[in-house]
């Protein structure tokens, strides 16, 4: 019987694993992977105390911080993804798709979300070659370059306005009739000189050789080219929590419904951190964050249970 199941290996997850150590918490630690999604980054600049580190790199640095402080308290299981996690009376039982099962008193959940891909030609080709997820982790590799943004909600307009700051034009695509963002906020972000905004643009194909040179949208039947040096993606996330549907309450996407107070979900003793969570913004430092408050209610409920 472990103390605490911390389950993702993302900022959010690793963060709590150095945190139970601390606290000298029994813990497992299960993730299919290290680093979360912007180990497709190749430039990240906005992590917290280092100015610019790779994707791949900072899931490394992660998970050797998390070894570090390990010791005889967490113990890591790589390479594993959970199935499911049942309730019992004495805590809970957290099942892997390998068939074994592992049982605690508390489960934190931080297994983050996965961008929902364009499935247009082109869009799989040069992911990472101009077509990128994360505006505020890529968008200064586009200094002085024309862009496009894909999407028309919120987080669409809210990439826009981050990359005006720093590129030549941003273009913002939206296949539907209306813009879904706030109204005010689609005023402020479309009042900006360099920025376009375009309703019933269906994107059809993405174009280049060794990286993005153009893409191609449809609107009322006619096909147009705009040539660009950056596409970015804002269609949507897909939490990653299958796993546990049915056992905490979502939101409509299927997100983990938390207390932003504590990071507790619907169920006493399961806590969730991080993108897989109905929080407002998404961020690497956000996901520690929440994850080390997370730990710090944890370690308070089992202590004084």
């Amino acid at each position: 019987m472990y103390d605490l199941i911390i389950i993702g290996g993302g900022p959010g997850g690793v963060s709590a694993g150095v945190y139970a150590s601390r606290k000298q918490l029994k813990t497992l630690f299960i993730t299919k992977e290290w680093g979360g999604q912007s180990t497709v980054s190749p430039d990240i600049q906005n992590w917290i105390g280092t100015p610019s580190i790779s994707g791949p790199d900072l899931a490394k640095n992660l998970e050797a911080h998390l070894r570090a402080y390990a010791g005889e308290w967490v113990t890591i299981l790589e390479n594993k993804l959970v199935a499911s996690i049942t309730k019992k009376d004495t805590g809970f039982t957290v099942t892997l798709e390998d068939g074994s099962a592992h049982e605690s008193r508390a489960v934190l959940i931080t297994t983050g979300s996965n961008r929902r891909k364009l499935t247009v030609p082109g869009a799989e080709e040069f992911d990472n070659k101009g077509i990128t997820y994360c505006a505020s982790c890529d968008g200064p590799l586009f200094s002085g370059q024309d862009v496009v943004v894909i999407g028309g909600g919120n987080a669409g307009f809210e990439s826009a306005a981050q990359l005006l700051a720093y590129t030549k034009s941003v273009t913002l695509l939206h296949h539907g009739p209306a813009f879904k963002a706030d109204p005010v906020t689609v005023e402020k972000v479309l009042s900006h000189p360099n920025m376009t905004g375009i309703v019933g643009a269906k994107t059809k194909a993405i174009n280049g050789e060794k990286f993005v040179s153009s893409i191609i949208y449809e609107k009322d039947g006619v096909d147009h080219e705009l040539p660009v040096a950056g596409i970015f993606v804002e269609i949507g996330l897909v939490p990653s929590t299958e796993f546990v549907s049915g056992l905490v309450e979502f939101d409509d996407y299927k997100r983990i419904k938390i207390d932003p107070w504590t990071q507790q979900t619907s169920v006493a003793g399961i806590w969730a951190a991080g993108d897989c969570t109905n929080i407002k913004y998404h961020q690497n430092n956000i996901s520690a964050g929440d994850a080390v408050r997370a730990l710090e209610d944890i370690y308070v409920h089992l202590k004084t249970k």
